[in-house]
């Protein structure tokens, strides 16, 4: 069941989280309310009497003392799902005879109520302690995923995490670890692996071992637990830290360019009597200065404007914008002489 919550969230929601934390949220946030019937089979009161949890099997087992199957009945025209002929593997009737099962196994825990019930529905308190577990495959010393909750934490003293190249196989580890008898190799990826030793008090006798080593390495499974703990938490801090600060520099952008804006505004508006009213568009302005017939002078009101602008208070950014149009050589006509221009010394643009 895992499996296919993991393909279903992946194929139809969302990429699947990283970290076991984030895949309980995502898995909750789509599917509220999870009963695993395997689960259920595989745990008391039904693990002492349930000896095989597939589910052909597992049908099988539950029209059997002391339980009590549902009596169904097909709706005319469509007899295909009589469990009498199976239909294994074909989805309707695969999720069918699971809905066949859990009715059986929560009747069966009917009876253990005062006074004894023949039907429980799924939403009775005797079903919660199945709630949003999954069943885990493989997995020797934890049943199940708690999607509410912390999962089950095994002592796991004679666990091993061990670090390699990737060219070791499975027979190079039971050949590193042949002086410790019977052992367990559980893959993680290509250059780890943990290893299951029999007697707990060999473990220190194998870190020892792998000191001097320079091709691998050997650690406790406490020892990997916490390092791996401390490497989620310093990266989720990372990134949460990270955002923080993102946010920051918009609100200190955003402040920044909104008191830029307010300080030209006001510069301009102070600036109002010293300029004069505009006579004419830059465009005309250019268009008054396209021919050079004689010689180029330096209009020598500009210093005036300066010394206005800097007593005013501005600052020499707002000085220079307003001085930077006047810096331009005015042309004059023959016979004319270099003295008042006929062009204003800054065009104010109509629009901004």
């Amino acid at each position: 069941m895992l499996l296919d919550i993991m393909h279903t969230i992946h194929q139809f929601y969302c990429p699947l989280p990283e970290e076991l934390y984030d895949f309980k949220e995502v898995t909750l946030s789509v599917f509220p309310r999870i009963l695993d019937t395997k689960l259920m089979a595989s745990t008391q009161p039904f693990k002492e009497i349930i000896n095989n949890t597939s589910l052909a099997d597992l049908e099988k087992r539950l029209k059997e003392s002391p339980f009590h199957p549902p009596v169904v009945e097909s709706a005319e025209g469509f007899p295909r799902y009589d469990t009498a002929a199976e239909q294994l593997h074909e989805a309707g009737y695969d999720a069918y005879i699971t809905g066949l099962c859990f009715i059986s196994m929560a009747n069966y825990l009917g009876s253990f109520l005062t006074p004894p019930k023949l039907r429980v529905s799924s939403r009775s308190k005797i079903v919660e302690p199945f709630f949003n577990k999954l069943f885990l495959m493989r997995v020797m010393d934890i049943p199940y995923v708690n999607l509410q909750g912390p999962d089950l934490q095994p002592k796991r003293e004679n666990v091993l995490h061990v670090s390699f190249p990737k060219e070791w196989k499975t027979s190079d580890l039971y050949q590193l670890f042949s002086a410790f008898g019977n052992i367990l190799v559980s893959w993680i990826d290509d250059t780890s692996a943990f290893v299951t030793l029999t007697q707990p008090d060999q473990v220190k006798i194998a870190v020892n071992t792998s000191r001097y080593a320079e091709s691998y390495r050997i650690q406790t499974y406490a020892e990997y637990v916490e390092k791996k703990q401390n490497s989620t938490h310093a990266k989720r801090k990372w990134v949460e830290d990270g955002w923080k600060e993102v946010e920051t520099k918009r609100l200190k952008t955003q402040y920044t360019t909104y008191a830029s804006q307010e300080s030209f505004n006001n510069a301009v508006h102070r600036l109002a009597p010293v300029l004069g009213k505009r006579s004419m568009s830059p465009i005309q302005e250019e268009a008054g200065t396209d021919e050079l017939e004689e010689g180029q002078i330096i209009d020598s009101s500009s210093d005036h404007l300066t010394e206005d602008s800097s007593e005013a208070g501005f600052g020499n950014d707002v000085v220079e914008f307003c001085t930077k149009k006047p810096q331009k050589a005015k042309k004059l006509k023959k016979g004319q002489k270099a003295g008042k221009s006929s062009v204003q010394l800054f065009e104010v643009p109509d629009t901004w």
